[in-house]
Parts: C-alpha cells; sequence; structure tokens
C-alpha cells in the first residue's frame, strides 16, 4: 500500500510501543507517599462491622483498630483520618459530644498514637456526626449560626490536640474558623500541630455513603447548602482558599476530588500550597461497584488516583489506599 504524501518523522508511538519505555516517560507516579486512609470508629468491643454502602469498607470499634493499623504500617501510609459513628442515644441538637475527651475520636487518637507513633492522625472538626439533626454547625431558628458554631469548634480541636491528634481538620465551612481555631492552638502551646482546612468543600451529592458509615444520613432532613459551596462555581473556592491561608491553613483540602480536578488543578497553580483531595464515598463506591460487577477494571482505581496527582494535588484521601498499595506492591 503507497503512502500519500510525506510520512511524519514523529511518531508519538515509539514512547509508548514498550512497558519499559511507558516507565521511562511516565510523568506522573503514585506512591504510599501519597496516601491517607479513612477510617471509620463505632463503639462497643470487639466489632468489625462491614458498611453496606461502602463494600470493603468497614466500622471498627477502638480496640480492634490494630487490624487495620497494622496495614497501614504494613504499606507504609503516612496518615489516617478518623471519623465516628456516634451511637444516637450521645447526640443531641448541640453535638455536645464531640466535646467529650472519652468519645470514639479521642479514644482513637489515644490508641493510635500510643501503639503507631510514627502514624500521623488528622481529625475532623466539624458536629454532622454528633448533632441530632446532622448538620456540621448549631442549627437555631433553622439556621446554621456560624459565630456560635465555631465556638464550639475551637473546644473541639483543643480536646483533639490535647489528646495527641497531629492534623487539625476542619470541615464544617464556617466562615473565619481556621484563623480563630489556630490563634487558640498556638495559645494553649500547640504551635506545631498542622491544620488541613477544607477550604473547598463543595455541597456535593456524593456523600450519601459517608453520611450513611457515620450513621447522620436518617437525621439530615435539609441539605447543607448554606455552608458548603455551590458545586457550579469555582472563583468562589479561589476565595475562600485565600481566606483560609490569610488565616494559617497550612494545607488545603478540595471534596469532592475527581470531579472536581479543575479546582485542584487551578488551586495549586496560583496559591503554591500543598493541596489535599477527598475522592469521597460517592467516587469510591462507584468505581468499587463498578469493579465487582466487572462493568471496569480494576485498573479503574490506579487511574482515578493519578488524575488527582496529575491535577496538582500533594495527597489524596482515599478508601483505596490499602487496596492500590497491595496492588502496586505486586506490579513492583
Amino acid at each position: 500500500m503507497k503512502i500519500i504524501g510525506k510520512y511524519p518523522s514523529t511518531r508519538l508511538r515509539r514512547v509508548r510501543n514498550s512497558d519499559w519505555m511507558r516507565k521511562l516517560v511516565s510523568e506522573n507516579h503514585l506512591s504510599s507517599n501519597d496516601l491517607i486512609l479513612p477510617i471509620f470508629v463505632r463503639d462497643g468491643k470487639n466489632h468489625i462491622e462491614k458498611i453496606k454502602s461502602m463494600p470493603g469498607v468497614y466500622r471498627y470499634s477502638v480496640n480492634k483498630l490494630n487490624l487495620i493499623m497494622n496495614q497501614v504500617k504494613k504499606y507504609k501510609i503516612p496518615m489516617v483520618a478518623i471519623f465516628p459513628n456516634t451511637p444516637e442515644n450521645k447526640k443531641n441538637k448541640i453535638g455536645s459530644e464531640a466535646l467529650n475527651e472519652n468519645n470514639l475520636v479521642c479514644q482513637s487518637i489515644r490508641y493510635i498514637k500510643k501503639r503507631y507513633p510514627n502514624i500521623g492522625v488528622m481529625c475532623d472538626v466539624a458536629l454532622d456526626p454528633y448533632t441530632s439533626h446532622g448538620h456540621d454547625g448549631l442549627l437555631i431558628d433553622n439556621k446554621i449560626n456560624n459565630d456560635k458554631t465555631i465556638e464550639i469548634l475551637i473546644k473541639q480541636s483543643l480536646i483533639q490536640a490535647k489528646m495527641g491528634c497531629d492534623v487539625i481538620a476542619p470541615s464544617d465551612m464556617m466562615d473565619g474558623r481556621v484563623g480563630l481555631i489556630r490563634k487558640a492552638l498556638d495559645k494553649n502551646n500547640f504551635k506545631d500541630i498542622s491544620i488541613v482546612s477544607y477550604a473547598a468543600k463543595y455541597a456535593s451529592n456524593f456523600y450519601g455513603p459517608f453520611r450513611n458509615a457515620v450513621g447522620s444520613n436518617q437525621n439530615l432532613k435539609t441539605n447543607k447548602k448554606t455552608y458548603q459551596m455551590d458545586y457550579k462555581n469555582s472563583t468562589e473556592a479561589y476565595r475562600e482558599i485565600g481566606l483560609d491561608i490569610k488565616e494559617g491553613a497550612d494545607i488545603v483540602m478540595v471534596k469532592p476530588g475527581i470531579i472536581y480536578l479543575d479546582i485542584i488543578k487551578n488551586i495549586k497553580e496560583k496559591f503554591k500550597i500543598p493541596v489535599f483531595a477527598y475522592q469521597v464515598s460517592g467516587e469510591y463506591s462507584l468505581i468499587k461497584n463498578g469493579i465487582q460487577k466487572k462493568i471496569i477494571n480494576d485498573d479503574a482505581i490506579f487511574e482515578s488516583l493519578i488524575a488527582f496527582k496529575r491535577a496538582g494535588a500533594s495527597a489524596i484521601v482515599t478508601y483505596f489506599a490499602i487496596e492500590i498499595m497491595k496492588k502496586l506492591k505486586k506490579i513492583n
């Protein structure tokens, strides 16, 4: 067969035609250093409970955390994030269980830092796991009261710091809370504790499985659009990021992740600050269910995580952390 016209001297397929060449020219890589594992904890003892809405994910009673933490240590994952499934009888309108020094998060911090001192612990600062209405803040006259909520969040942050938490992560989206939490931490000699601000947290439809996992879905009767961000907006995210950096945030979080890669990329380029991305429960469950039903290949996990790195994320909070490390270990 004759080739019509001048055949191109540049053939891009030459750098794709073997596995070793693809490795040499690869622009992005994934390792344990890029991963943060979320862990759900529950009350009682000797419990390992499947979460129906999130296949492959479990709730652990505090005394069984060693089962998952041993995996974290084995695969050299630098940090875990703790989320409690608070019993309904300990929830109320003001989320007072958040200030209990023996709540599930505090117990977990003490357990992990005693047995795994070299693994970082990140804890959410928000009230939704503790309120009977499922909101992140105080609900007064059917509105989330920003300033009164912050008063509780400051106390919650100080308690977590006292227990040994390494990274305080305000996920509530109240205005001004980062600066006041930073001031309180510094005043109480917790100057070395980092703040990861959920600065770009959208009012997303992809949080459902998580809310089921922490037990807030059944209590939440209204949406969170008055404080979480409108998913139709992007410049709003940059205003939020700029304010939180000025207030003392060390790292910022974008949540959800996969469907907000443009936000991650633009934040990284504009602010030159470490950006964490949260591959949220809905994103996780869609991929996991697709794999289990053999609609997609399990390499989709790797592809989804590389997308975060390509966009500029410094680290990824993902329920796939252990699973992907097992896969990477086999490959390497």
